[in-house]
């Protein structure tokens, strides 16, 4: 198997359709089942295992919990309007401060679903013009429809999702971030 690329080393092309939003949408709404398909037989002592720096599988299940309110945010300032989506914390203190590893697992995971939830529900109420509104990017400098935004995310769920996988599959040892 290829090596994961760094998720800051990746790039984005958003020419494709705005009517592809239904099925980024529905990614979304896969991924809190993918990642408890992931970490549902793995054993504890798998999940907390950092191999050296990097996160365990679990901080990974918890960053993504940890970056929800990120992506609502942004969702809202698509609906408010503006020239800049709010800024993400790209130290990610939030997860190194979180000590994801000594909560568990199903607790993590049951936040995540009621977080992505809630994701969903805010844009299950999305009015059409915000649809073609664009915003920029403050890392990326790259304007971003609502669905750019959308699959932005859903990017980084399966980078993460990919990780976990690595993680618990595939052996701590040929992990590297």
């Amino acid at each position: 198997m290829t090596k994961l690329q760094a998720w800051f080393e990746r790039n984005f092309d958003f020419s494709f359709p705005a009517e592809l939003l239904p099925n980024v949408c529905m990614r979304l709404r896969g991924t809190p089942a993918r990642l408890e398909e992931i970490t549902r037989d793995c054993a504890g002592e798998i999940l907390v295992t950092k191999p050296g720096k990097s996160w365990s599988a679990q901080e990974h299940a918890g960053h993504l919990l940890d970056l929800e309110p990120l992506w609502t945010a942004r969702v809202k300032d698509f609906t408010i309007g503006g020239a800049v989506l709010t800024k993400a914390d790209l130290s990610n203190q939030k997860t190194h401060q979180a000590n994801h590893n000594a909560s568990s697992i199903e607790k993590i995971l049951g936040s995540f679903r009621k977080e992505r939830f809630e994701l969903m529900r805010q844009l299950d109420s999305i009015d059409s013009p915000v649809l073609s509104r664009t915003m920029l990017h403050p890392r990326l400098k790259k304007p971003m429809r609502l669905v750019d935004h959308l699959f932005f995310v859903a990017e980084h769920d399966d980078h993460h999702l990919a990780r976990i996988w690595e993680l618990t599959r595939g052996g701590v040892d040929a992990v590297r971030d």
